[in-house]
């Protein structure tokens, strides 16, 4: 079974996870976050190098920056990760549509943008190693059409398709989202093994409890989770998935989220006058 440690980062309310083979100290940190202030502009690589550290400080070779998908609500360190320890970037194969997308949104250089700045895309079903130990894909669409959960032992990296119980579930509205489709994959991850460790990728708090928390079961989902435990049908989750969705604001990395994600959490290429430049779309109304 694999070793694993989380990293809550309060800002983003963003779980991240340093995940590896006892055996070989082979591991993978998965859905890393680059702390970035938008007020300021300001971008540091804390919170992924705390990670390092610790990989560092246990004795472990990262051998994998994972992404569950291209992230709307923090900006991905998978970039800084790989060039700090030479770990290889993965991601699910339809990340080359999201790609499209946006960069045309945010009219970004194909050559930034492409399948090639990540060092794998996985299929559903793909099986892949870590160090001795096997780290399955699951295509679960839904939330993005490129999301994935990584099946590694006993434990599910679910990233935002599923939250703890007392939450829910991740909103679909976003381009290229579908309620009905998240909740087919939803049930594909409550398909596994009722003892399965389940990884969320976020915490929101929701109310009555004050203490973040990112890991629950197969079981405790089936059994608890306020919008898609057993017996809710795909009519009734579609239909509170779309009601509540309409009730959200963007989150507010968004924009700078996707540029960067894009890229495999690399930044834009500077300009003429050697800075780094995101950018905002003007919609009139």
């Amino acid at each position: 079974m694999p070793a694993i440690e989380a990293f809550f980062d309060d800002a983003t309310s963003t779980a991240s996870f340093l995940v590896w083979d006892p055996q070989t100290r082979d591991a993978a940190v998965i859905d890393t976050v680059l702390d970035f202030d938008p007020a300021t502009g300001k971008l540091s690589t804390v919170s992924a190098d705390r990670v390092i550290a610790r990989a560092d400080e246990l004795g472990l070779s990262i051998v994998w920056a994972l992404e569950t998908h291209a992230h709307a609500d923090h900006l991905s360190a998978a970039d800084h990760v790989r060039r700090k320890t030479g770990a290889r970037i993965g991601i699910g194969s339809r990340i080359t549509e999201v790609q499209s997308k946006f960069r045309l949104l945010f009219g970004a250089p194909e050559a930034e943008t492409d399948a090639s700045v990540f060092d794998a895309l996985f299929e559903d079903g793909q099986v892949f190693r870590m160090g001795k130990t096997d780290v399955r894909v699951m295509h679960t669409p839904g939330h993005t059409p490129a999301c994935v959960t990584y099946v590694i032992g006993d434990a599910a990296f679910v990233g935002d398709t599923l939250f703890m119980p007392d939450y829910g579930t991740a909103r679909a509205d976003f381009p290229g989202g579908d309620a009905a489709t998240l909740f087919r994959s939803i049930r594909k991850i409550l398909a596994l093994p009722p003892e399965t460790r389940v990884f969320v990728g976020h915490d929101y708090l929701p109310e009555g409890r004050t203490k973040p928390v990112w890991e629950t079961t197969v079981a405790e989902e089936r059994a608890a989770n306020i919008h898609a435990r057993d017996g809710v049908s795909e009519e009734d989750f579609v239909k509170l998935r779309n009601a509540r969705d309409k009730t959200l604001a963007a989150p507010k990395l968004i924009l700078p989220s996707l540029q960067v994600n894009i890229r495999g959490g690399a930044l834009p290429k500077a300009e003429r006058d050697g800075r780094v430049y995101l950018k905002t779309p003007i919609t009139v109304a």
